[in-house]
């Protein structure tokens, strides 16, 4: 696939009014399905800047100590990850670091990954699978640049829901994070940002994630569920949850130009916590789907340049574009 900067410029006779209101937010509009569908080589939204490893020589690893020992520290490091390894638990990934997966089956199973305390981190095209509970399959704690793209994550619904854990958390005042043309499949707990009701103190004014361009497939819930921060949720496929989108604890969400199919709740911001969420909605396909919006936020305009597909080309976009394997 050919790669291509996001869009800095719109033509005017080809937008709708509504379309020339968002271009001056600076939101590109793609006037057709046609012009979508590019593997960005830098991430877009919150992430933007996060480089990882850069242009550093790779390493290819293809066993678990080998992969430890390649993802230690902060230097600056590319580690390319060649075939299947089996965790037990969370593997530590240092700071400037990018991990990529090798061809479309490469990654990691049992088990995940974890950003503590680091920042300017890449994953990418890995497939990241059945992470058992208390391991989440990535785990971004206290860490900020983080760019997670065209990964598959998958589960299964036939275990207890807390068999296994999140596919993607973010916690613990982590910030500056875009989550983009990855797969999430099979699973009960999709992608919790903000781990605790309790965490205002570290979490206010932080947790800042974009989500743009991923398939969310037979997963249940938390897509994604957010506490405190701002997120930016566009461009998504959603097939099969039982309540989608869910913001509370006062967190602000932007959500726009998504595809809901057999989801009952596409949108909520009053469940689960005491203090509910804040939520913008425009140009999604609900498909059938309802929303509960108790609160309408302030967060209509998203601090960066994008490009915001229409609904009508996001299926097609995403079933073709998404997951490992299409770098």
């Amino acid at each position: 696939m050919r790669t291509r900067p996001p869009r800095t410029h719109v033509q005017r006779s080809t937008l709708t009014a509504a379309a020339l209101a968002l271009a001056l937010a600076g939101v590109t509009v793609l006037a057709s399905p046609q012009q979508a569908g590019a593997v960005e080589s830098t991430p877009i939204g919150f992430g933007a800047g996060t480089t990882g490893g850069g242009g550093t020589a790779a390493v290819t690893v293809s066993t678990l100590a080998a992969f430890r020992t390649a993802v230690t520290g902060d230097a600056a490091k590319v580690v390319k990850v060649n075939g299947l390894i089996t965790l037990s638990g969370q593997v530590d990934v240092g700071s400037n670091t990018t991990v990529l997966g090798v061809g479309s089956s490469s990654g990691f199973t049992g088990g995940g990954l974890r950003l503590k305390k680091v920042t300017n981190v890449v994953i990418r095209n890995l497939n990241i699978s059945k992470p058992l509970a208390p391991s989440d399959g990535v785990t971004v704690e206290s860490s900020t640049k983080v760019w997670v793209d065209h990964n598959s994550f998958s589960a299964d619904r036939s275990h207890d829901k807390d068999y296994y854990d999140g596919l993607l958390d973010i916690n613990h005042g982590s910030d500056n994070v875009t989550v983009s043309w990855n797969t999430f499949k099979d699973h009960f707990k999709g992608s919790l940002v903000g781990h605790s009701d309790k965490n205002a103190s570290q979490d206010t004014g932080h947790l800042k994630v974009t989500y743009h361009h991923n398939h969310f497939s037979n997963v249940y819930s938390r897509i994604p569920s957010l506490r405190f921060g701002t997120g930016h949720f566009y461009d998504n496929y959603v097939v099969g949850a039982d309540n989608a989108v869910h913001s509370r604890m006062g967190a602000q969400m932007l959500v726009e130009n998504n595809v809901f199919r057999d989801t009952k709740v596409a949108v909520t911001t009053n469940r689960s916590s005491d203090v509910d969420g804040y939520a913008n909605l425009r140009g999604n396909d609900l498909g059938g789907a309802t929303t509960e919006i108790s609160r309408t936020g302030t967060f209509t305009s998203a601090p960066y340049s994008y490009t915001a597909e229409p609904a009508s080309s996001v299926v097609a976009s995403v079933t073709s574009g998404a997951g490992a394997g299409k770098l």
